[in-house]
């Protein structure tokens, strides 16, 4: 069984292109103007696990008339694959296995392109989880399920205007949703770790840890710096909304502190002598970011997390990073 604290944050970017069309008024009935909906997943390394395979079979865009429906396979969605399969090892029909491992930082796969639905207020939009979904154990091979709580993913509304663009990311940060209940096989993956954001009021951050601030406080705090297996992390870094918040107000992904994380993710070693991380798809704005050496974070209790280094970060709307740098 998969240590459940190893998992680093990861974004899944689900890239839903969709053509909004309704009519204008005045005398021309043919007269028509569009819009575009996108719905994003990226993905950033998961610890311990060769792939994380994570099956639906519907997209549902919920509104006050009829809701738009795509099912996988159906002509209008992405086509299904053979990755999910049921009790039986037989593929589960009309469904599609993304391995998230596959889209990292910021890649992305299409699930709907060129789709006309009318622009107007939508309520919610959902994924509908088919059975099937799984992770790998990088070391064993072993085959892990991972369920979703009733098998949807129940994200936010939002309004299509005529003419408009709406172009949204899905985020997963598995390090707040990947659960292993106690007296239960295989991991939980639950909605509060994901979040649907607005790409045209996004950046992303990308960053660097000083290999001296990590042998720094390794003897205190236990940092690890140059290991031999590169898919070993050696540090936490989270992110909190708002500047100049204090460290002892930073709470980790199960803790009761002030100030609860809006993203993490750990630390990697490139082999040569960078130690890299990236938090992709966060709103505009000023935050709070900190590292620190601990990398076990149970999402379901409070850890004794403590932070190293803080610095304040400001997020523009951008598809060029910000870069931060600890220890310099």
């Amino acid at each position: 069984m998969l240590n459940k604290n190893k998992f680093q944050k990861t974004l899944l970017s689900l890239v839903i292109p969709v053509a909004l069309l309704s009519a204008c008024g005045g005398s021309d009935d043919d007269e028509v103007s569009t819009s575009t909906f996108s719905l994003a997943v990226s993905d950033a390394p998961v610890d311990d696990l060769s792939a994380v395979v994570v099956c639906f079979n519907e997209i549902q865009l919920k509104s006050s008339g009829d809701d738009v429906v795509f099912t996988v396979g159906d002509g209008e969605a992405i086509e299904a694959n053979d990755l999910c399969l049921d009790n039986d090892e037989q593929v589960i029909p009309n469904t599609v296995g993304i391995d998230l491992m596959e889209y990292t930082g910021s890649d992305s796969i299409n699930l709907v392109a060129g789709t006309v639905i009318d622009a107007g207020d939508y309520s919610q939009l959902r994924l509908v989880m088919s059975d099937g979904s799984y992770g790998i154990d990088s070391d064993t091979e072993e085959k892990i399920s991972v369920s979703v709580p009733s098998n949807e993913l129940k994200l936010d509304g939002f309004s299509a205007t005529v003419g408009g663009v709406v172009n949204f990311t899905l985020e997963f940060d598995l390090r707040k949703s990947m659960t292993n209940p106690v007296g239960q096989d295989g991991y939980t993956l639950k909605p509060r770790g994901v979040r649907l954001v607005d790409n045209s009021e996004v950046g992303h951050i990308t960053g660097t840890v000083a290999e001296t601030l990590l042998t720094d406080n390794q003897e205190v705090h236990g940092c690890i710096f140059s290991p031999e297996d590169l898919t070993t992390s050696v540090a936490s870094v989270y992110l909190y909304t708002g500047a100049d918040l204090d460290m002892a107000t930073l709470a980790d992904n199960g803790g009761d502190e002030e100030n609860q994380p809006l993203a993490s993710t750990t630390v990697a070693f490139d082999g040569v002598q960078t130690y890299n991380f990236e938090i992709g798809f966060v709103n505009a704005g000023d935050y709070t970011i900190a590292v620190s050496c601990d990398i076990s974070d149970d999402p379901e209790s409070e850890d004794e997390l403590v932070f190293i280094e803080a610095t304040n970060v400001t997020v523009v709307e951008s598809n060029t990073p910000v870069e931060v740098s600890f220890g310099q």
